[in-house]
């Protein structure tokens, strides 16, 4: 007896949308490393190791997120409004899990 597995794809979107939520709540985190950093460097001690640590990483993260946005934009059918806002986003800390965050509730995510 043989048995056929039906593969089950999600769709574009979710796929896409799953990616920008991980990579919004990275930049999110690697932010608050870096304002972690930043404040053991320039107000707890004169310790740079955080910033020396975080600021890369965010900087490759804030990077990868705006790329992110400008590839997922169209197959989530954003708008261009929604896209700026996403964009902005990434200025703030930690404004990039908030947008998730209204993204998602507002079904911008699929």
């Amino acid at each position: 007896m043989t048995e056929t597995a039906a593969v089950v794809e999600a769709p574009a979107g979710s796929r896409h949308a799953t990616w920008f939520r991980i990579v919004a709540i990275a930049e999110a985190v690697s932010w608050t490393g870096l304002l972690i950093g930043m404040l053991f460097k320039y107000v707890l001690s004169d310790n740079e190791i955080g910033v020396q640590i975080f600021g890369p990483i965010h900087g490759g993260i804030f990077i990868a997120y705006v790329l992110t946005v400008a590839v997922v934009r169209k197959p989530l059918r954003w708008t261009w409004p929604t896209t700026l806002l996403a964009l902005a986003a990434s200025i703030p800390p930690l404004f990039t899990w908030f947008f998730e965050l209204w993204a998602n509730r507002t079904n911008r995510l699929g």
